[in-house]
């Protein structure tokens, strides 16, 4: 069963893992989709807009016309002037009244949305002849090479388009043309947060279906593991009940055929002594059984005849009764000053009795039983020298039919609903119990009932 739970799970798991990653797959295909579209609207948009960009104003692009034929005549004249074409262009006059201009145009454009922008200068390349090329400049796209636009770094943006331009130059001094190319990128605010939204749908969707896929692969588990639980504490109970069971039926079966013996029946004494025996055991078996019947009901079901009693006398009267059948165990008590109170002195009798059984049970050699009030509640306090109990099995101590495990199955006989009793009387009475234990270090069990 636990083999079959194993591979269970793990399929489980690597079905939950492939669903989650084909999951994840299909949101950020669709989130990449989403981006390139978005980037798509954008550069349709803007490059209406920037055309050649005459259209925002004709005069101030015929003047940076104007400074790229001085800047080639002035390196004509004077190749030295090739270090300064680079600085003269990028600090042209023309800078911010540009700037400012395209600015306009994406506010007016795109009024909902926050955008800045960079022209990049990538080439500046001079034909002075036919076969004679002269490249000044030419780099790939730098967000130091901003010629317009208030964009501070391409790394969060995207290219619109690339703009080449051509001039010619014939006069009396020179002849050349002239080749540039510059590119607009553009950085819209909070881009991301917009493609979101876009998929907020499908995001809540894909993220409500991975919940609830965990949700079911967790309540499934568990209750696989419930059962696996309830399956082995049944099966515990069950040899633990035919255990039990065996000892007076193969007595009760064996007394049964001796009383047919003629010389048996022929001596009173012997007879006597094996009905004797028959009675004994069958009353066993019958203990057996109401162990079972009443011990195995819930607290609600419990009815409590109640009753006012002296708290000290009626802990010394248990006590002393477990001694009388328990010589060997040494009892140490320290009670607080004589409490009355009203509860039910059968059932609680039976509770207390229990908790040093089980403590016997499992190796106690000293029992230390204290006694306090506190935040108006009469506690009694039973602690003891004996094996203790591991961390993981104490939240499954007070459940029917559990059994802590102490080498072979039978070493420790009962059928595991003693604690389970003690826990219904102490919460028919409305108290609680607390628990503290280490393996190896012993155990404190503490019954808080209201005074």
């Amino acid at each position: 069963m636990k083999q079959k739970i194993n591979i269970l799970t793990i399929l489980s798991t690597i079905v939950l893992l492939a669903l989650c990653i084909m999951q994840y797959y299909l949101v950020k295909t669709t989130y990449n989709y989403k981006v390139a579209q978005f980037k798509i609207e954008v550069k349709e948009k803007l490059a209406q807009i920037t055309n050649d960009y005459s259209d925002i104003d004709s005069t101030l692009f015929n003047n940076k016309d104007y400074i790229y034929n001085e800047l080639a005549e002035n390196y004509l004249v004077d190749r030295n002037y090739r270090s300064q074409i680079r600085k003269q262009l990028i600090e042209n006059h023309l800078r911010k009244q540009l700037t400012e201009k395209l600015q306009k145009k994406f506010n007016k454009e795109f009024p909902d949305n926050s955008i800045d922008f960079a022209i990049i200068l990538n080439k500046f390349v001079m034909y002075t002849n036919a076969k004679k090329v002269d490249t000044l400049f030419a780099e790939k796209p730098f967000i130091e090479n901003k010629m317009y636009g208030n964009l501070n770094s391409l790394d969060d943006a995207f290219l619109i388009r690339n703009y080449v331009g051509t001039t010619s130059a014939n006069t009396s001094k020179s002849k050349f043309k002239l080749l540039t190319e510059d590119s607009l990128y553009v950085s819209v605010k909070n881009w991301e947060l917009i493609v979101l939204k876009r998929m907020s749908l499908l995001l809540i969707f894909a993220f409500a279906s991975i919940i609830t896929l965990i949700t079911i692969f967790v309540i499934t588990i568990k209750s696989l593991i419930k059962q696996k639980k309830i399956s082995d504490i049944k099966t515990d109970f069950i040899n633990n009940i035919t255990h039990e069971l065996k000892t007076p039926l193969t007595t009760l079966s064996v007394s049964t055929k001796i009383l047919e013996r003629k010389e048996v029946k022929e001596n009173d004494l012997v007879y006597n002594q094996l009905i004797q025996t028959i009675n004994r055991q069958n009353e066993r078996l019958q203990n057996l059984i109401d162990q079972v019947m009443s011990n195995s009901l819930g607290f609600e079901e419990i009815e409590l005849n109640k009753e006012k009693i002296k708290t000290n006398s009626f802990l010394h009267t248990i006590i002393d009764d477990f001694k009388l059948a328990n010589p060997s165990i040494e009892i140490q008590t320290s009670f607080n000053s004589e409490t009355q109170l009203t509860l039910d002195k059968f059932h609680l009798t039976t509770a207390i009795v229990n908790v040093l059984e089980n403590a016997v049970k499992y190796g106690a050699k000293t029992i230390y039983v204290t006694t306090n009030i506190e935040n108006n509640e009469f506690k009694i306090s039973i602690e003891d020298d004996g094996i203790g109990i591991a961390k993981n099995k104490q939240s499954l101590l007070f459940d029917k039919f559990y059994r802590v495990e102490k080498g072979n199955l039978h070493n420790t006989k009962g059928l595991g609903l003693g604690l389970y009793y003690v826990d219904q009387i102490i919460k028919a009475h409305k108290g609680t119990i607390n628990l503290v234990s280490d393996l190896g270090k012993g155990t404190r069990l503490t019954l808080s009932i209201p005074s």
